[in-house]
């Protein structure tokens, strides 16, 4: 830890040294410079003998979703940039990260969980760091912009975030950026090495009569799966032998998974009234076409569990050598017609068409049971949408229909009030039929338990969210009641469990499951220092333990900011808790990629603490962190899952770097 500290602080010294000269413009030395709108960069004002410069205000450089949702390009260093500088970019209050960078997550708040109407692929513990089509942005930018992210990762390998962006023309921007990850992982075949390349460009004309935004994606994420260490006493007991965790026997030394995906994407509108007036009138159209492919892979079926043999998930058709795959491709198309006035609003109108084929290489006949090589479906469906935006109030109510034979529906409304711009009050209700998943309807393997083809209802599910955001508190709540609710579960059987072996398939709760969140975050200041609190209260109401989640989840940070050095440097360092309460978590399964409910395991009530110094020199952020540095203090029972340990002690550094040229 003294190696890397000293490291840290050498570099950081270097940095300051260098922003401590003063910059030359056209080789003249700065007498007058003023601060970049746009990342804090010292920028000259003014010359008597020379060009001026014309500096770019920060509302130039535009970040854009799929619904024209518009932020800023943002090079801060706050407590919100420490809590996103990790694997997945974003901040993962909620969500528990296995042992290695690169792995799935187990997720404490389930109010994070996204639905949507249509089905889905399935393998959803594969598909944290897959983006999907509404979390790709688009770029509008007065100067190129590039930023480079790296992190170091767990024993040998390094994560990296290469983004680039830049405006042919006013109207015309392309971005390419490139995330890569690998790392070994502390114990035995847990190497992660993941890419996600992705390309968009967003385009109008002069006019402002055309508008699109366009991406193409190409999205691989491949694990070693060692199934979890085998003897958990051996963890918990704090052997020191143990200490190098490769010691540590695990159920699989050959297994892995791979996703892989690519996928092109437009979205864009016109106009048809040459000029745009009081009313208007839109001519829209969206397209997605995307092939996913999930592949697991293990060349020894047996597992010994030291003097024991072990078939973790039961019989298999092949003695060695599985190589289970699953194909998926889908076409997405969807038209509307949308009317706008000022006064009243936007009305849409649209038809879309759905086509998937989910599918195996092969038709399984076995035990007077017939495994399909296939599952295609075709949906149409058709529905409205309004809008409102007028001075304090917004609001979006959709309604949609299938007009096919499949039973599909999704109405959401949305509304939002902004008294000022420090308080804002939105509320959402939502109601979903939800077509199965089709892992859910049909899987093959060559394990023969894990074989099945189903015909399930459709989830309903109800959603009334309510958010307060204020200078006092920023509140959430959410109400759910789940109707036939999908899941997977363990079916072994009592000899089988004996045996260590590990039997699942879906499951369908013909009950009701109510489920209640409530979220609150609140930071108190007291001069530079600052502490930051976000707490979580969940509780759920069912006949049988299905939906399992913790009663509490808390993240505490106790940090001090300050400028130095003539404010050529920004110093953030502080001390995060994470905690949760016991509970029966969801377990992990590398063949079907899928969490399950179990009930034989409570993991949680081990507070996590890390430790990080960050800095700000120009528009470079540096990351110092040191991860969990209380575990071989409060012992060895951090799961992520039942036999899956979580993250152990681990010193981080990173940093991120912007230039706008």
């Amino acid at each position: 830890m003294l190696k890397f500290f000293l490291y840290f602080v050498v570099l950081l010294s270097s940095i300051f040294c260098f922003a401590q000269r003063k910059p030359l413009i056209n080789n003249v030395p700065n007498n007058n410079f003023v601060k970049s709108p746009v990342d804090g960069h010292t920028i000259k004002k003014s010359q008597t003998t020379t060009t001026k410069f014309k500096i770019a205000p920060i509302d130039l450089y535009k970040v854009i979703t799929i619904e024209n949702d518009t932020t800023y390009i943002d090079t801060s260093l706050s407590i919100q940039k420490e809590y996103s500088h990790n694997y997945l970019r974003k901040d993962i209050f909620g969500l528990l990260p296995f042992a290695n960078d690169g792995q799935t997550y187990n997720t404490l708040q389930y109010s994070l969980t996204d639905f949507s109407p249509y089905p889905e692929f399935g393998f959803k513990a594969k598909h944290f760091n897959f983006l999907e089509a509404n979390q790709i942005r688009y770029y509008s930018v007065a100067t190129p912009v590039t930023e480079l992210y790296f992190k170091t990762t767990v024993r040998k390998g390094q994560s990296v975030d290469a983004f680039i962006t830049l405006n042919t023309s006013e109207n015309l921007n392309f971005s390419i950026a490139y995330k890569g990850l690998r790392s070994e992982g502390e114990y035995i075949n847990q190497l992660s090495s993941t890419g996600n390349f992705r390309f968009t460009t967003n385009y109008n004309t002069k006019n402002k009569r055309y508008f699109a935004k366009a991406h193409y994606t190409f999205q691989d994420i491949l694990n070693e799966e060692n199934g979890g260490i085998t003897t958990i006493e051996d963890f918990e007991s704090e052997d020191p032998n143990y200490n190098n965790r490769q010691r540590f026997e695990v159920y699989f030394n050959d297994a892995k998974s791979f996703l892989k995906g690519k996928r092109i994407f437009l979205d864009h509108n016109f106009r048809i009234n040459p000029k745009k007036g009081d009313n208007n009138l839109y001519l829209t159209h969206q397209f997605n076409y995307e092939n996913k492919f999930f592949e697991y892979n293990q060349a020894t079926v047996p597992s010994i569990v030291g003097s024991e043999t072990v078939f973790r998930f039961g019989e298999s058709f092949l003695d060695s050598g599985i190589n289970d795959q699953t194909r998926y491709n889908k076409m997405y198309n969807k038209v509307g017609l949308i009317y706008e006035n000022t006064t009243l609003g936007t009305f849409q109108f649209f038809v879309d068409d759905f086509r998937s084929n989910y599918y195996y290489n092969q038709i399984l006949i076995f035990d007077n049971r017939t495994i399909p090589s296939s599952f295609s479906q075709q949906i149409n469906s058709a529905g409205g949408q309004y809008e409102y935006r007028r001075n304090k109030w917004n609001g979006k109510f959709l309604y949609s229909r299938s007009v096919t034979a499949q039973s599909l529906s999704n109405l959401d409304a949305k509304l939002q009030y902004e008294l000022n711009d420090e308080i804002q009050l939105a509320f959402q209700y939502q109601n979903i039929n939800k077509l199965p998943n089709n892992n859910y309807n049909l899987h093959q393997s060559s394990f023969v338990q894990y074989n099945w083809s189903n015909d399930f209802k459709n989830e309903k599910i109800n959603t009334i969210k309510a958010n307060a955001i204020s200078p006092w508190v920023d509140a959430e709540v959410q109400f759910s009641v789940l109707n036939d609710h999908l899941y997977f579960s363990n079916i072994s059987n009592s000899e089988q469990i004996l045996a260590k072996t590990q039997i699942l398939a879906p499951t369908q709760y013909d009950g009701t499951i109510n489920y209640l969140s409530v979220k609150i975050s609140r930071e108190l200041k007291f001069g530079n220092f600052a502490l930051d609190n976000t707490i979580l209260y969940q509780k759920t109401e069912q006949d049988e333990a299905v939906l399992n989640v913790p009663e509490i989840v808390t993240r505490n940070t106790f940090y001090y900011s300050n400028y130095l050095f003539k404010n050529a440097l920004f110093l953030q360092t502080g001390i995060s808790l994470n905690y949760f309460s016991k509970y029966y978590t969801n377990d992990y399964n590398p063949v079907i990629g899928e969490f399950f409910v179990q009930n034989d395991k409570q993991i949680g009530n081990h507070p996590n603490l890390d430790f990080f110094i960050n800095a700000k020199v120009q528009r470079t952020r540096i990351y110092f962190k040191v991860e969990h540095f209380n575990s071989a203090l409060t012992g060895n029972n951090f799961y992520a899952s039942p036999n899956n340990p979580s993250r152990d002690f681990t010193i981080r550094f990173g940093l991120i770097w912007n230039f706008f040229n």
